[in-house]
């Protein structure tokens, strides 16, 4: 996979690049990170940017020409996506259809945005990580980065932390426990000691369900549950997640 960021900023991801699940990818060959700084397109002596708004305004707007200049240079993998406030919300879903893609590439805003004929005629769509404010799209490019390459075969050590992990199914994970069995006197949950693996399969569901319902019924209802899920739910009544 080839992904290509846009930054005005590219030793933000010097760090990020070269360390944990992105660092062993790109090592290992799984993912082609480029990143490219839209300075080098400009043809002023200054490099600039940016200017002021048309009709006024506090802040500054980052300017189409050298924007277009870099992107029809490099040519980047499609689509291309400005990370802006104003752009489809980023969840595990989009994070999955990415990654099942070749490629994309990633404009990172910066100051009070961009010129708006960047976002309707040089890149694909938009894309928001949440609802707050940043000063530039590069850790928001980061978040992307990451979510979407862990999910790349062969980028995690152990392949079956993908398929059981949070929001897969619409479900945030079952909690998770290790030694000692009893710490302070909180005890591990018995089931999880009893070496019965369906069971244990069972009870990581109910509380996958009870957590969900309780802290993220955005994601899942009462009326989304089946039979089967309802029986787990009866099989395993007690809550140990103080919710």
């Amino acid at each position: 996979m080839r992904i290509d960021l846009f930054t005005l900023f590219p030793e933000w991801f010097e760090a990020t690049l070269g360390v944990s699940v992105i660092g062993r990818a790109r090592a290992a060959g799984l993912v082609d990170v480029r990143v490219h700084d839209p300075r080098r397109w400009t043809t002023d002596r200054h490099r600039t940017v940016d200017d002021t708004p048309f009709g006024g305004g506090a802040g500054m707007v980052l300017r189409p020409e050298p924007l277009f200049a870099a992107v029809e240079a490099v040519a980047p993998p499609r689509p291309l996506l400005l990370l802006s406030p104003a752009g489809r919300r980023f969840d595990q879903r989009r994070a999955r259809e990415l990654a099942g893609g070749p490629g994309f590439s990633l404009l990172c805003g910066r100051y009070e945005g961009v010129d708006q004929r960047v976002a309707d005629h040089c890149c694909d769509g938009e894309l928001s990580v949440g609802d707050y404010v940043l000063t530039g799209g590069e850790p928001a490019a980061a978040v992307v980065l990451e979510a979407v390459i862990r999910l790349l075969p062969g980028a995690l050590g152990n392949e079956a932390s993908v398929g059981d992990e949070s929001f897969r199914d619409r479900l945030l994970e079952y909690p998770q426990y290790t030694r000692p069995a009893v710490f302070r006197g909180w005890a591990v949950p018995e089931v999880l000691r009893s070496g019965d693996h369906e069971r244990i399969a069972r009870y990581r569901h109910a509380r996958a369900l009870r957590r969900t319902l309780a802290r993220r019924p955005d994601l899942l209802s009462e009326h989304d549950l089946d039979e089967e899920d309802r029986r787990i739910l009866v099989e395993f009544p007690e809550d140990d997640e103080a919710e």
